[in-house]
């Protein structure tokens, strides 16, 4: 059995007295690529930010690589190799596309590996080379969730956390991002990901969890998911 990367272990989250996570239990192994699906406000993005440190938990414990992460900060968990592709993005507008991907290594020191890095990153989205000094701020929707995606892997992350990546793109840009989100995944860097189109996340996923309300309602394998009346029905729109 594969090392499990990160364990979510009896998270709860309040909002201004309400609680958003109530209580949240899931594990994502090294080499997985887990899905984390739920409708609009069921507590998926607040699970996420707990897990990176940008919010804090009421109660429960994240383990990563077997050690407690609690009441660390984002800048920490990069350094240990846990990086997050945020909703809504989140790229540096003011500064060049090439500018943010350095942005995305500030951790490392090996500037001829950094260079080839982005090269790399250039490889994956070309679209990205193509406007290297282009300020992110002009870019589209599309091509800034691909520059925030390149950033992260310019940490060179043992896990990656990606939410919401698909929201708000073309269906065009949509099949560009599964598609290199499934090679990231194949050059072995371990994924969550926090996703509201169900059926194109299950599809790409190893397992999936399913959260509704603050709680994780249902786990197994993605392809036997995808294919479960009752998620069909109530996230798959059938």
């Amino acid at each position: 059995m594969a090392e499990v990367f990160l364990k979510v272990k009896g998270l709860k989250v309040a909002y201004g007295g309400i609680q958003a996570v109530k209580g949240v239990d899931f594990e994502v192994h090294e080499g997985e690529l887990v899905s984390l699906i739920g409708s609009n406000g069921a507590g998926k993005t607040t699970t996420m930010k707990a897990i990176t440190g940008s919010l804090g938990m009421a109660d429960g414990d994240i383990e990563y690589l077997g050690k407690s992460i609690r009441g660390q900060g984002p800048w920490d968990l990069v350094k240990q190799g846990l990086a997050m592709v945020p909703e809504g993005r989140g790229v540096f507008t003011r500064m060049t596309i090439t500018e943010n991907l350095q942005m995305g290594a500030f951790i490392r020191s090996d500037k001829a590996e950094i260079e080839q890095d982005i090269e790399r990153v250039f490889t994956t989205f070309p679209r990205l080379k193509e406007r290297k000094d282009q300020l992110a701020g002009t870019m589209s929707g599309g091509e800034q969730q691909m520059l925030a995606m390149g950033r992260a892997l310019m940490s060179r992350p043992k896990v990656l956390l990606l939410d919401e990546p698909s929201m708000g793109l073309s269906p065009i840009m949509v099949d560009k991002i599964f598609e290199v989100v499934r090679e990231v995944y194949a050059q072995g860097v371990t994924i969550l990901l926090v996703e509201q189109n169900a059926s194109r996340a299950l599809a790409i996923a190893d397992r999936g969890y399913v959260m509704d309300s603050g709680l994780i309602t249902m786990t197994g394998d993605a392809k036997t998911m995808l294919h479960d009346p009752k998620v069909r029905a109530a996230y798959l729109g059938e």
